[in-house]
């Protein structure tokens, strides 16, 4: 199971949000692993199932535009803050963040 934001759920059933970035302290997903997409942990109900297909870490200030676009926004500067805001964190507490990078495709 992987947990959204309610404002994702669009983008990620019209392809547009194709990856997303975790703070885990250990790999949650193996490549061709199917996960349910779910906006709530206890809730049976899923929006979607989604196939992963990569599964790798970098520092979250590595993002690029394009990857960001990957992720459901329109620029690195914007997909940062909201990360801040999902995650509550500050900008500055971005420097040396290591993030799991999950690659996914709604099956």
């Amino acid at each position: 199971m992987l947990l959204f934001k309610p404002e994702h759920v669009e983008p990620i059933l019209a392809g547009t949000k194709t990856q997303t970035r975790r703070i885990w302290k250990r790999k949650h997903a193996n490549v061709g692993a199917v996960h349910l997409a779910k906006t709530k942990m206890l809730s049976k109900e899923y929006f979607a199932k989604l196939e992963i297909l990569d599964v790798y870490q970098e520092d979250l200030l590595d993002i690029s535009d394009e990857d960001a676009k990957a992720e459901g926004y329109l620029s690195r500067d914007e997909y940062l803050v909201a990360f801040c805001r999902i995650n509550k964190l500050g900008l500055g507490d971005l420097d040396n963040l290591m993030a799991w990078v999950v690659r996914f495709r709604c099956k």
